[in-house]
């Protein structure tokens, strides 16, 4: 007895039509000849889907599987069942094979089909690399794009004498028989255009398009960030025989700086403070993406001190907020020190004790040691 249409699909008898072309595009990649050479058990299976999807693709012959099981759609039933419409068939494979062998995205050709039609021209990225300062402040940058475009000698149209293709007559696809189904693929004489040209262009052979260097001008918009892709419509390869062009796509790498590192719309930076101006405070100048302000360094500061400028940072790509400017500050300790100045850091040390007790985090580092030791 045959097996049931819908267990050999795997789906239930309500499934949608996208589900069953889902599933069995899946078994018939999986069992296809092709992919399984002098496999008789592959090519079994494979034609067994084939017959179940040819039923349940169609409306009336599902309709009449569904009422009369196997019976009602028969060779001699009267239903036109597997095999008895060629035409349906075909067009069923030609769909379903062509999304699986790249035989053009699955539309079918009957007579002058929309196939026949030029291919749009791949999209580019081009790798930019800019400084903090420009990602900051946006600029505009040249670059130069080695890619293919449109021939100036026949204006894209590939040259002159614009015929129907004699292969595929215009379809820009032809069928193949492999067995008892049929393939649609592209045509190899047209590449899928559905035209030749009787008189080439010599500078483009015909292709409507040549290789040649771009140069574009690029905008980069202020706050762009490593990551960050801008579109240029059109600006990618140009089509075929006058297709439309594709897309270029910019990908923005930003250096790394020499002073400030960037999170997000934050920027960070460390500044270096004597022991002087940490103990009794003081003023200096910092730097920002913008330039020089003052930062007011108050008395007893601790190194690792955070101080935040506001709205120094970076500008937000969407929106208007300014992000901050981070100022971490470190203490140096002073090097080279000559006999005086020795001399009197020694009396220094001496006038504030042994371990320093002024300082809030010695004082506490070493209370935490005492309770340690205490502990055990």
């Amino acid at each position: 007895m045959p097996r049931d249409y819908y267990e050999i699909l795997g789906v239930s008898k309500s499934a949608t039509e996208q589900e069953l072309k889902r599933s069995y595009r899946k078994l018939a990649m999986k069992y296809h000849p092709d992919r399984n050479p002098n496999d008789k058990d592959a090519e079994a299976k494979f034609k067994e889907a084939s017959e179940a999807y040819e039923i349940l693709s169609d409306a009336q012959k599902r309709a009449a599987y569904d009422q009369f099981g196997h019976a009602g759609v028969n060779q001699g039933g009267g239903h036109g069942g597997f095999g008895g419409g060629q035409q349906g068939f075909g067009d069923i494979f030609g769909d379903i094979f062509g999304d699986i062998f790249g035989g053009g995205g699955g539309q079918r050709s009957s007579g002058r089909s929309s196939r026949a039609q030029s291919r749009r021209g791949n999209d580019l990225q081009y790798n930019l690399e800019i400084t903090l300062e420009e990602a900051v402040h946006g600029t505009t940058k040249k670059i130069k794009v080695p890619t293919y475009v449109s021939c100036d000698s026949c204006h894209g149209s590939g040259g002159s004498g614009k015929q129907a293709c004699g292969t595929c007559h215009g379809a820009g696809a032809v069928r193949m028989s492999q067995g008892f189904f049929s393939v649609e693929q592209t045509c190899p004489t047209c590449h899928g255009s559905g035209h030749t040209i009787k008189d080439p262009c010599r500078a483009c052979h015909g292709q409507g398009r040549k290789q040649d260097v771009k140069s574009l001008s690029v905008k980069i918009p202020a706050g762009v960030d490593t990551g960050d892709r801008i579109r240029l419509s059109g600006e990618g390869e140009a089509g075929e025989n006058g297709a439309p062009a594709g897309d270029l796509y910019v990908q923005v790498h930003v250096k790394q700086h020499a002073i400030f590192e960037r999170n997000g719309s934050d920027l960070y930076c460390e500044v270096p403070i004597s022991i002087m101006t940490a103990c009794l405070g003081g003023e200096l100048d910092v730097p920002t993406i913008d330039g020089k302000v003052k930062l007011k360094i108050p008395a007893e500061t601790q190194t690792g001190k955070m101080f935040r400028l506001r709205g120094k940072g970076v500008k937000a790509l969407r929106g208007n907020s300014m992000g901050d400017l981070m100022c971490k500050v470190t203490v140096e300790t002073p090097i080279n020190l000559n006999s005086k100045q020795r001399e009197l850091l020694e009396a220094f040390g001496d006038s504030i004790g042994e371990h320093q007790t002024h300082s809030p985090k010695s004082k506490s580092w070493f209370d935490n040691v005492k309770e340690f030791f205490a502990g055990n």
